[in-house]
Parts: C-alpha cells; structure tokens; sequence
C-alpha cells in the first residue's frame, strides 16, 4: 500500500534518529493511512487515507 493519503497529500517523512551521545542515523516517518470505502463525487470509492483526514470529515465514509 502506498503511505500517501489521497485526500491532503501527506507522506512519508525523514529525518535522523539522535542519540545521546549525537551521533546521527536516518530513520523515518509514516503517516497513518487506512484503505477505506468514501464517496467520490457520488459513487463509493476505496481511497488511501490518513486517519487525520477521516477525523476531521474532509471525506465522507460510505456505510
């Protein structure tokens, strides 16, 4: 599945893991997507999206 949410765009993330002793190494990020059914300009669609999105309402979850 890919970490992409298809309503706002969010992705993956990178950045380092920093130890105490300040020594760096790259880990990452990955937003919370769920493969849901929503209604798509009418019709019910399975999207990619990331719990954020399904919080707030920005798409409308077929039942």
């Amino acid at each position: 599945m890919a970490n992409v949410c298809e309503v706002c765009g969010k992705g993956e993330q990178s950045g380092f893991n920093v130890s105490h002793s300040h020594l760096k190494t790259k880990r990452s990020w990955k937003p919370n997507i769920q493969r849901v059914k929503a209604v798509v300009n009418g019709e019910i669609k399975r999207v990619n999206t990331c719990t954020r999105c399904l919080r707030s309402g920005k798409i409308q979850r077929a039942i």
